[in-house]
């Protein structure tokens, strides 16, 4: 369901690596076959963000082909500085549709005075005009991503009529500002489907697959100090 904050764009690029956990204990990674709702967030957030909001990806359309490749990658080995030798496996050719919009961080009460929610919303749009405000990766750092305005549903994507299910996947982490308990760092799986070509998404507070990972306290904001008003700020920066 469409919101009237929401946002569309496509995000592409060469490569992708959205590191399926379990492959991680040997010093390799695997690809999953679609991006994470972290993922997915991360990239939200890359374009525009700020502690005032909290992004929800609403769906993602899988537009191209679900195609890996593997190379050879020479990490840093972190006793003595030597390389070893590990096998990353990437989604290759990679473009998505991605819905979302944005709620506001009622844990923030400090930052209420910043929910100007049309001046954000512009904001966020012409993010995505201008490609983000800080770089896109799709999963890491060495795999850049492209982000720009889309009408989501537009065009052909190639799963479009194919359903498929893809298991329990990593859904994301919940941080203590959007922990019920506020001190709470929590990770969320969830059972991922694809429905012709798309994937609908729970909400994080609709996860039944949750673990607290450990304590942690939320950071501290302040309009003026460390983060700037948005009625103070333009709609093109």
């Amino acid at each position: 369901m469409k919101t009237r904050n929401t946002i569309e764009y496509i995000v592409s690029g060469k490569n992708a690596l959205f590191t399926d956990p379990i492959t991680k204990t040997g010093g390799e990674k695997f690809s999953y076959q679609v991006p994470t709702y972290e993922a997915l967030k991360g990239i939200t957030e890359s374009i525009y963000w700020k502690p005032t909001f909290t992004w929800i990806i609403d769906e993602v359309r899988i537009l191209m082909p679900i195609e890996f490749q593997s190379k050879g990658i020479r990490p840093i080995h972190y006793h003595d500085l030597s390389n070893d030798l590990s096998i990353y496996t990437y989604l290759s050719n990679v473009a998505y549709q991605v819905r979302a919009h944005f709620e506001w961080n009622l844990s923030r009460p400090e930052l209420e005075m910043d929910r100007n929610e049309n001046k954000h919303w512009d904001i966020a749009k012409r993010m995505i005009e201008k490609g983000g405000r800080r770089d896109i990766f799709l999963g890491t750092r060495e795999c850049q991503g492209y982000v720009e305005p889309c009408n989501y549903g537009s065009g052909i994507g190639y799963y479009d009529g194919i359903n498929l299910d893809f298991g329990i996947m990593f859904h994301g982490f919940t941080y203590p500002d959007e922990s019920s308990t506020k001190k709470d760092f929590i990770v969320r799986l969830d059972n991922i489907r694809m429905e012709s070509g798309i994937i609908r998404f729970k909400r994080p507070d609709q996860c039944t697959i949750v673990k607290p990972l450990r304590k942690m306290d939320m950071k501290s904001f302040e309009i003026g100090k460390n983060i700037k008003s948005v009625d103070l700020m333009n709609v093109g920066d």
